[in-house]
């Protein structure tokens, strides 16, 4: 027994020590894993169990003034998220094709081991769009893609701010983050209430453009199995599945929020007698029952004569109906 636990010690050290990006391992929530792990297990246990319970017999909470703040606090990192990520890396000094991690403690090196901290927290933060769900009673909100999205996002940040804090691997947090001033920008403006619904007609363009992340995501994720510049190359058998995964998962949920929508809107467009929107049914009658010949299907034509050459009560053809 003695030997087995010193084993797991040496084995524990090595994994979470030394392995481990000595400039960030001291850092809160970082050193271990069992803190993440136990707000993860928390979230899930609340999302999934106690949270519904909790809310079965209760009215759902508005909670308008708390979301507009989150979403405009969640705007905020997000830009400045993006900013940084081009300033200090990607729109500067590294290169598009491969880039290693820098573990010096030059200012640049800390400057991108700090922002893929931050971009960890703000994951972690993240977590309060499903409390807020479940304390709204939005239950049809909270999708397998949404559980998934917001559990796996805080567990590969973790890992990349312990052990890879830069580099390659920050492009999918630079393009995520840009996503997500749009994103969080529509759901400030829906907390604000119904009055602001008619500026929001984009919200489907803001899944199209996360299907577009990993796209862009895993084709220069899919780089590291051609070029060789120090960064990882296991990390790719990894980040291209989850890439692959996310994308058919955000396809899908496009199909059955937006296609299933069109096409009920389309069907909405017809009465069931087989008029369309514009009023003309299949056979070229209108619905005022006027022919596409402009015979009435009483008999009466359109200069107001009927069938046996009788003026009608109208006498005159009346501009003003026109």
């Amino acid at each position: 027994m003695s030997l087995y636990n010193n084993s797991m010690t040496r084995y524990y050290d090595h994994l979470f020590i030394d392995l481990a990006d000595p400039r960030t391992n001291d850092w809160f929530l970082i050193k271990s894993p069992m803190p993440g792990l136990t707000i993860l297990g928390l979230y899930l246990y609340f999302t999934l169990s106690w949270g519904p319970r909790y809310m079965q017999h209760r009215k759902p909470f508005s909670l308008k003034n708390t979301l507009i703040a989150y979403n405009f606090i969640q705007v905020l990192v997000s830009i400045w998220l993006f900013v940084e990520a081009i300033d200090a890396g990607w729109g500067n000094k590294y290169s598009w094709r491969c880039e290693p991690v820098d573990f010096s403690r030059t200012p640049e090196a800390m400057r991108i081991a700090r922002g893929v901290y931050i971009y960890f927290l703000a994951k972690m933060s993240e977590l309060l769009d499903t409390v807020f769900f479940v304390l709204r009673k939005r239950d049809r909100q909270i999708t397998f893609l949404h559980m998934y999205h917001h559990t796996v996002m805080p567990m590969i940040s973790w890992g990349c701010t312990k052990y890879y804090p830069g580099g390659h691997g920050t492009f999918i947090g630079f393009i995520n983050s840009f996503v997500h001033i749009i994103m969080y920008t529509y759901y400030m403006f829906a907390a604000m209430g119904p009055q602001y619904q008619k500026y929001l007609w984009w919200k489907r363009y803001i899944t199209t453009l996360q299907m577009l992340q990993f796209c862009i995501s895993f084709i220069h994720s899919a780089q590291l199995l051609f070029i060789d510049c120090g960064y990882p190359r296991w990390s790719v058998y990894f980040t291209l599945p989850n890439a692959i995964f996310f994308y058919f998962l955000f396809n899908n949920f496009y199909k059955e929020a937006y296609t299933t929508d069109d096409k009920k809107s389309l069907k909405n467009g017809q009465l069931k007698n087989g008029t369309t929107s514009n009023g003309t049914t299949a056979n070229g009658t209108t619905a005022n029952g006027t022919t596409a010949n402009g015979s009435m299907v009483n008999g009466t034509t359109a200069n107001g004569k009927t069938s046996n050459g009788a003026i009608n009560n109208n006498h005159k053809y009346d501009k003003k109906e026109e």
